[in-house]
């Protein structure tokens, strides 16, 4: 009989080439991947709910694997596994036991995604690698009114990476929230699942309206385009997070 075990997982993307596995480096699925075939002595094929790319970190990404083993001590595992991890800048939160049935993708109802910008003059020292460095002021107003033409069922075909295999570049996006704390700008978006690069996407044109290099008028056009060939660069991966995975 097979055991089925959900994870939250933390982790710093930025030695990392995402979470999938890669010929062309190490990913986040293949160290998780490598350390539980060490203490289960299985072959664990782990199934992630997010495929976080490159540099992007996660707070709550979750995923799933099925043992032939049960786990009698779930605590101890955790503690073993993260003594594993460690260095590797990657922490398990938490463990539970779930039916056969789950799969950590296919069953999630909304991804939170979070982006970071730091708007001010001065380098970064404690947020290097954890937020998009902005100088030029940015208008929260402006970022607020430019989320709002986002929000709801689009076609989102603007945003879309050409390497994207969505079947489909049409999108819910359920909010964008907007939250100004000192230096920094934290923009969270929800929805069922999102296009590849498109929250980064989305955030470079927001930046390019609130720094006033787009006026309304043209970010919206952007917007209606479909053609990414007129997308403002898209934001760096470093200040992107997959917050938390809902079922």
């Amino acid at each position: 009989m097979e055991h089925n075990y959900q994870i939250l997982i933390e982790y710093d993307g930025t030695n990392f080439v995402g979470w999938q596995r890669q010929k062309n480096g190490i990913s986040i699925q293949e160290i998780l991947e490598k350390k539980l075939k060490k203490i289960t002595k299985e072959k664990i094929k782990i199934i992630g709910a997010g495929r976080t790319d490159a540099g992007v970190h996660a707070k709550k990404q979750s995923a799933n694997f099925l043992l032939k083993k049960k786990i009698h001590n779930l605590q101890v595992f955790l503690n073993s596994i993260n003594f594993f991890l460690k260095r590797h800048s990657i922490s398990i939160i938490s463990i539970k036991k779930k039916n056969l049935n789950f799969h950590s993708r296919f069953d999630a109802l909304e991804r939170v995604y979070e982006y970071i910008i730091t708007n001010r003059n001065s380098s970064l020292a404690l947020n290097k690698n954890r937020s998009w460095h902005v100088k030029k002021k940015i208008d929260i107003k402006l970022l607020k009114k430019g989320a709002k033409i986002l929000t709801g069922k689009h076609d989102f075909s603007t945003f879309r990476a050409s390497s994207c295999s969505a079947k489909s570049p049409i999108k819910k996006i359920n909010y964008i929230k907007i939250i100004k704390k000192d230096d920094n700008i934290f923009l969270e978006f929800s929805s069922k699942s999102f296009l590849q690069n498109q929250v980064r996407s989305m955030v470079g044109c927001l930046k390019y309206l609130a720094c006033k290099r787009l006026n309304f008028n043209e970010f919206k056009k952007v917007f209606k385009s479909k053609d990414r060939r007129l997308c403002s660069p898209p934001a760096p991966a470093h200040g992107l997070y997959l917050k938390k995975v809902k079922y």
